[in-house]
């Protein structure tokens, strides 16, 4: 089971389609190399990997797990995601930390009266802007703090369109973690001037069109 988005982008976790406490999950495939945005909290692993093979993929395909930051409804099944396919897990270096230290408040593990199982990624985002080659298109990786402080969004093209994968627009922002408004304000900013055609978000679902887009995402500033 997944919903399609474009062509090339699916969602194949979150809500109905795994667990309730998952954040939404997106697959990219172009050709036969294929990426996973976030891994949701890992209660349901095997369903997702189901809907993964729904979308003519075998998990084995996936080469890359991107996480948009630390928070457990999106990283909870990282590590079990990479032990059951062997891919490469990549993150902004400021959520790292949080991740390797299995930090249970910042990666609000804690508010899903669970643990997070401590993990080392393979690749780091350092800068404000990273690309990432997949398939012979490209996926950049732009630094946007404020709901935590390694929040990023992922942006690529698909069938013509722009793609977003803005997964915490609305926030939330608490201390415990670790958010900033300032910062947050303007990641929002950010992400209005990307221009999206497609927003694909981890709690409210996808945005289709650059108004919704843009409309949506002004909702929180």
């Amino acid at each position: 089971m997944h919903q399609r988005i474009t062509s090339e982008i699916f969602q194949v976790a979150g809500g109905e389609l795994t667990s309730p406490e998952d954040a939404a999950a997106y697959l990219i495939r172009f050709k036969d190399h294929a990426a996973l945005v976030d891994a949701g909290c890992g209660y349901a692993m095997d369903r997702m990997l189901e809907n993964i093979e729904s979308c003519g993929v075998s998990p084995e395909q996936v080469e890359i797990l991107f996480l948009t930051h630390c928070h457990f409804d999106h990283t909870g099944g990282a590590k079990a995601f990479r032990d059951r396919t062997g891919c490469r897990i990549i993150v902004h270096q400021a959520d790292a930390v949080y991740l390797e230290a299995a930090d249970n408040e910042v990666t609000a593990a804690s508010w899903y009266g669970s643990v997070i199982t401590g993990f080392k990624a393979d690749r780091l985002i350092r800068g404000d802007r990273e690309t990432v080659e997949l398939g012979g298109k490209f996926i950049e990786a732009v630094h946007t703090p404020g709901h935590s402080p390694g929040s990023a969004v992922y942006l690529t093209e698909s069938d013509g369109l722009t793609v977003l994968f803005g997964q915490d627009v609305h926030g939330p922002l608490d201390r415990r973690l670790l958010s900033d408004h300032g910062e947050y304000v303007k990641s929002l900013h950010r992400m209005i001037d990307m221009e999206a055609d497609i927003l694909c978000e981890g709690h409210f679902g996808v945005f289709k069109g650059k108004d919704r887009v843009k409309r949506f995402i002004r909702r929180f500033l």
